[in-house]
């Protein structure tokens, strides 16, 4: 499974990891789903994903960005990564999950289109994680989230 947001932040670039702000609850959320504690360190964390069959990534590769929000980014500096090299490299790839609305609508507008049909993995977006998006409880953002376990069950069923 791949986990792909939109570009990473201030924090997370400059921390040189991923969902690094303290208040965004990415951690929070798949510690709770996989079972690990969402304080351990960083390469820790990675390692948790990792034997759970969880990547993560980003739709982004580059961009130019006023802030932290995904609502600063100039569509026209947009430059996605390489999709097609990816899953070509990575047959066995069966569902992508993106953290928020941002990360599902550069996909379908940059990646999508670039995809030979049949290839891409089913995919579904899942509420984001940031601080930013503080309407939703952390309750319901986590029952959302357990989707990936789902996902997870009906791959070790195929």
């Amino acid at each position: 499974m791949l986990v792909l947001g939109s570009m990473p932040g201030a924090a997370s670039l400059a921390a040189g990891e991923y969902y690094a702000h303290p208040r965004n609850q990415f951690w929070r959320i798949v510690a709770a789903i996989c079972g690990f504690d969402a304080a351990a360190p960083y390469r820790q964390r990675v390692a948790r994903l990792r034997a759970a069959d969880i990547a993560l990534w980003d739709v982004i590769a580059r961009c130019t960005r006023r802030g932290s929000l995904d609502a600063g980014i100039e569509p026209a500096s947009i430059i996605v990564n390489d999709f097609p090299a990816f899953l070509a490299a990575h047959p066995n790839l069966s569902n992508i999950f993106f953290n928020g609305r941002q990360a599902e609508i550069v996909w379908q507008r940059h990646v999508q289109p670039c995809l030979w049909p049949g290839r891409a993995p089913g995919y579904q977006r899942l509420p984001s994680t940031s601080p930013a998006h503080a309407a939703m409880t952390f309750a319901d953002r986590l029952r959302a989230w357990r989707a990936i376990l789902a996902a997870a069950d009906r791959g070790a069923t195929n």
